[in-house]
């Protein structure tokens, strides 16, 4: 094995994956038996370039975990060569990159401007946000609560019948770029609470006595440039001191055991924990929000894709949290809630244990802030297609969601604190 390793050189490792084109770039699957077989990983990772999909990072990979992976084209048979040499089975999750890029277009509504069952551009989601408010007045309102990086304003919306001392659930979508059936998600919930209110009890009852505060994308630099540039960005488009490298990811960025394990000082790294907590505009201005309603704000959801998981703190530790009994047992039913429509399996439980621990997510400080009701949803998939999700599963994937989305949030009215 390592003459293979030695074959192909040192001089791979700083081929870039920035291609506009990802024609013959495999997603593979690995599930590493030992130690061994985890070391074999990490080497691969010291020759090619490899783009981690799930976990999101090579040190976080442990033996019996399912490992996805994306390659370059031009170095996949060199990984399959190595993974057959050193005895690791692997499967092919995705052959061609750019064909099931090609196919996330499959939805059959094709209308000029904004629809709720197909990927939306930044573009046309912030004349969504205009029009959706306009639209409703008496729901609906849109503030700005910053300004991103490349100077974006990042538009909020806040829902709900006018009324006094009433508390809020907070819901983002579009912490990592290239998950973009999350900000989907977003649109949708907005698109529900404006058409079934007086029709559904539930939702009714929700909006008359909380309000939501709704940010559709958090990390709108880094959406705008899978549009543009890289369908497989993660990170925010910040520029990185002493480093050619862009970018933070925004969820490793809170002040909440931050950059202690799960995340990356490197500024190339995917999982890139920024300067400082806080360093970037986008969770800045999100978190500035929250301290300023934190009186108000009982609950935090927020939305990321892929995994099929239902998660709440802690992530920056294996201790578990305070309300451990409760939250898990919110996460069940919800989980049950959302599997009743189409049977999609979640599993559910915190996040270091569940997943992979990882320092300096969202969900954790707004936990940490004393927000006991905090949850991070991860979207479908499984892998098969991964960040690639069709948009024929946009509906499908929003209506399950949006079962346990309003489960939480019926919950929290009823246990208000």
């Amino acid at each position: 094995m390592w003459a293979l390793l030695v074959l192909i050189g040192a001089a791979s490792v700083s081929a870039h994956l920035q291609d506009l084109s990802f024609d013959g770039q495999k997603v593979f699957r690995v599930i590493p038996q030992d130690d061994e077989q985890v070391q074999i990983l990490n080497s691969l990772t010291s020759i090619v370039q490899v783009d981690f999909w799930q976990p999101d990072s090579v040190t976080l990979v442990r033996p019996k975990m399912q490992v996805d992976f994306r390659v370059e084209a031009a170095k996949s048979s060199v990984v399959e060569d190595l993974l057959k040499e050193s005895g690791v089975e692997y499967q092919v999750l995705i052959d061609n990159l750019q064909a099931a890029l090609d196919a996330q277009f499959d939805s059959k509504v094709r209308a000029a401007g904004h629809s709720y069952e197909k990927y939306n551009n930044w573009d046309t989601i912030a004349a969504w946000t205009a029009d959706i408010a306009a639209q409703n007045p008496d729901l609906i309102s849109r503030s700005v609560i910053g300004k991103t990086y490349e100077g974006r304003p990042m538009y909020l919306l806040k829902m709900g019948k006018s009324g006094a001392n009433k508390k809020a659930i907070f819901l983002d979508c579009g912490f990592h770029a290239r998950e973009w059936i999350s900000p989907a998600f977003c649109q949708w919930f907005v698109k529900e609470a404006v058409e079934t209110y007086g029709k559904d009890s539930v939702m009714t009852t929700l909006l008359d006595n909380l309000d939501f505060y709704v940010l559709p994308v958090v990390n709108i630099d880094g959406y705008v440039y899978t549009w543009t540039n890289d369908r497989m960005w993660r990170k925010t488009r910040s520029k990185n001191a002493n480093s050619s490298c862009y970018g933070t990811d925004p969820n490793r960025n809170f002040n909440a055991g931050w950059c202690t394990i799960g995340a990356s000082k490197n500024p190339c790294s995917t999982t890139y924990c920024g300067s400082a907590p806080e360093s970037e505009k986008e969770t800045k201005a999100l978190a500035d929000f929250i301290r300023e309603h934190l009186s108000t704000i009982k609950a935090y959801l927020t939305i990321h894709s892929y995994s099929q998981l239902l998660l709440f703190p802690y992530s920056y530790t294996y201790t578990l949290p305070p309300d451990y009994q409760e939250l898990n047992s919110i996460a069940s039913t919800a989980s049950k809630k959302l599997a009743s429509l189409y049977n999609t399996k979640y599993t559910y439980g915190p996040g270091a244990e569940t997943i992979y621990p990882s320092a300096g997510g969202s969900d954790d400080w707004a936990y940490d802030q004393g927000i006991k009701y905090s949850f991070t949803f991860e979207l479908r998939d499984t892998g098969r297609y991964g960040f690639l999700l069709p948009e024929s599963q946009i509906k499908p994937t929003c209506e399950e969601t949006l079962l346990a989305v309003k489960y939480i949030a019926n919950y929290v009215l009823e246990h208000l604190y």
